[in-house]
C-alpha cells in the first residue's frame, strides 16, 4: 500500500497489505506467547512497559518523523502535545497491574471460603484509527499487556508507520509474540477479528466500523471494546467570559483539523450572548493557520467527506467563516464556522470529523440539555458557566461518558475515556481501562 503525506499529497513510503497468512501467523504467535506471559508477575510486566516508555522517549525524533509523515501533523505540536501523554499512559499502566482491586476473601457459606481471581482474557485484537496513530496504539497495548494478555495490533491503513516502529522498540523488551503488528486494510481487520485465537476485540474507529465488528464478534461470543464517534456538544451559558471561552474552544475544536472524537463540534450558546460569542469564535477561528495550527485532513477521501457535508448545507445555514479548501498542496481545509443550523440538519446530527463547528442558540438550561443529548453519539460534552450548581446539574443530566466544566478535551491517564449510546462501550485509560482486559474467576475452598 502507498503511504501518502497528507501535508503534500505525495507518496512517502509503502506498507504491506497483510493477508490471511500474516494474520494467522500473528495470532499464532500471540497465542503461543500468552501462557508464559500471563504467568509473569505484575512487576515483570511493569519493568517491560517502563522500558518501552523510556525507549519511546529515547527514539522521539524517529517517532515524530514516522507520525508526521503519515498524518501531516505539525511536528512540534505532536512532539509537545502528544508524545508526553503517550509515555505517561504507558507508565501509568505499567504500575496499575500491581494494584488490582478485589473483594476480600470471606465465608459466604458454612465451611467454605470464597475468593476472587482477576485474570487476563487471552489474545487481544486491537484496531486503531488514523487521527492519533501512536497515542491510540499506546492506549490499547499498554493495559492489555499490563494485565497479562498478548496483542495483535492493526493500525489504520494510512498511518501504520509509528505503530510499526513502536513494535520494533517493544521487541527489545518483550518476549517474542507478546506484541504483534499486522498492516493492511479492512479485509485485514476482518481476518484478524474473525480469528479463533482472538478472545477480545478492541477498536477505536467509526460507528460503522464498530457495528460491523460487534456483529462479527457475536458469532464467536468474543468480548468487544468499542470507542467510536463523538460529535461533542458544548453548552455556553450567559454568565461566561465570552471572549475567553471563544478563544479556548477554538483552540480545541480545530486541533488536528478537528479530527478528534471529543472535539467540540456543536456549540450551544445562550441566546443573550449568542451573537457576541459567534463573532468572537469566528474571529478566533480566522486567526488559526491551517498549516501550523490545524494540520491537514488525513486523506483525499476525508477531505471529500468534509466538503460533501458543507456542499449539502441547507439554505437556512450560514457559513460565517472558512468553508473552503486551502489552495495549496495537501489536504488542508479552512477552519469553518456554520451558524443558523437546525437540530435535525445533517451537519448537526452527524459527526463531521473535520475543521467544522456549528453554533446554535438556546433559550434556557432545559433546552440546552435537550439539544446537547439529541444526537446518537454520547462520548463527551462540556458546559461553560460561572454557576456551580448549574454546572453540576449538567454533569448529571448529560448522557455522555465525559463531561468537562469550563474546559474541554483534557485527558489524564488516571481517568476513563469512553462513551455511551453510539459512541460505544468500554473505557480507555484509567483502572477501568485495565479491568476491561481482565476477567473474574470465583474460587471456593
Amino acid at each position: 500500500m502507498d503511504l501518502v503525506d497528507p501535508a503534500t499529497g505525495r507518496v512517502h513510503g509503502r506498507a504491506p497489505r497483510s493477508g490471511r497468512a500474516d494474520t494467522d501467523a500473528a495470532c499464532a504467535a500471540a497465542a503461543a506467547a500468552y501462557g508464559p506471559w500471563s504467568r509473569t508477575t505484575p512487576a515483570v510486566r511493569q519493568r517491560a512497559l517502563l522500558a518501552l516508555a523510556d525507549a519511546i522517549e529515547e527514539h522521539e525524533d524517529a517517532l515524530v518523523a514516522a507520525e508526521t509523515a503519515d498524518t501531516g501533523k505539525p511536528a512540534e505540536r505532536f512532539r509537545n502535545d502528544e508524545l508526553p501523554a503517550i509515555t505517561d499512559a504507558v507508565r501509568y499502566f505499567a504500575g496499575s497491574a500491581r494494584n488490582l482491586p478485589g473483594a476480600a476473601a470471606a465465608e459466604y457459606t458454612e465451611g467454605r471460603t470464597s475468593l476472587l481471581r482477576r485474570e487476563p482474557v487471552g489474545v487481544c485484537a486491537q484496531i486503531t484509527p488514523w487521527n492519533y496513530p501512536l497515542m491510540m496504539a499506546a492506549w490499547k497495548i499498554a493495559p492489555a499487556l499490563a494485565a497479562g494478555n498478548t496483542a495483535v495490533l492493526k493500525p489504520a491503513d494510512t498511518t501504520p508507520s509509528s505503530a510499526v516502529l513502536l513494535a520494533r522498540l517493544a521487541a527489545r523488551h518483550l518476549p517474542p509474540g507478546v506484541l504483534n503488528v499486522v498492516c493492511g486494510d479492512r479485509d485485514t481487520g476482518r481476518a484478524l477479528t474473525a480469528h479463533p485465537a482472538v478472545a477480545l476485540i478492541a477498536v477505536t474507529g467509526s460507528v460503522r466500523a464498530g457495528r460491523e465488528i460487534a456483529a462479527a464478534a457475536a458469532a464467536g461470543l468474543k468480548r468487544v471494546h468499542l470507542e467510536l464517534g463523538g460529535n461533542a456538544p458544548v453548552i455556553v451559558h450567559e454568565d461566561v467570559d465570552v471572549a475567553a471561552a471563544a478563544e479556548a474552544l477554538a483552540g480545541v475544536a480545530y486541533y488536528n483539523a478537528g479530527q478528534d472524537c471529543t472535539a467540540p463540534t456543536r456549540l450551544l450558546v445562550h441566546h443573550r450572548v449568542h451573537d457576541a460569542f459567534l463573532t468572537a469564535f469566528a474571529a478566533a477561528a480566522r486567526k488559526l493557520s491551517p498549516e501550523n495550527d490545524l494540520g491537514p485532513l488525513n486523506s483525499a477521501g476525508q477531505l471529500a467527506s468534509v466538503r460533501a457535508l458543507l456542499d449539502r448545507l441547507p439554505a437556512h445555514a450560514e457559513v460565517v467563516t472558512g468553508g473552503a479548501r486551502v489552495p495549496r498542496p495537501g489536504w488542508f481545509h479552512e477552519a469553518t464556522v456554520v451558524a443558523g443550523v437546525r437540530q435535525d440538519d445533517e451537519i448537526v446530527q452527524e459527526e463531521v470529523f473535520g475543521p467544522v463547528v456549528t453554533v446554535q442558540p438556546f433559550a434556557d438550561e432545559t433546552e440546552a440539555l435537550r439539544l446537547a443529548d439529541d444526537v446518537r453519539h454520547g462520548l463527551a460534552a462540556s458546559v461553560w458557566t460561572a454557576d456551580h450548581d448549574r454546572a453540576m446539574r449538567a454533569t448529571r443530566a448529560l448522557h455522555t461518558g465525559i463531561v468537562w466544566v469550563n474546559t474541554h478535551g483534557t485527558t489524564v491517564s488516571e481517568m476513563p475515556h469512553g462513551g455511551v449510546k453510539h459512541s460505544g462501550y468500554g473505557s480507555d485509560l484509567s483502572l477501568s481501562g485495565l479491568l476491561d482486559y481482565t476477567q473474574v474467576k470465583h474460587v471456593m475452598l
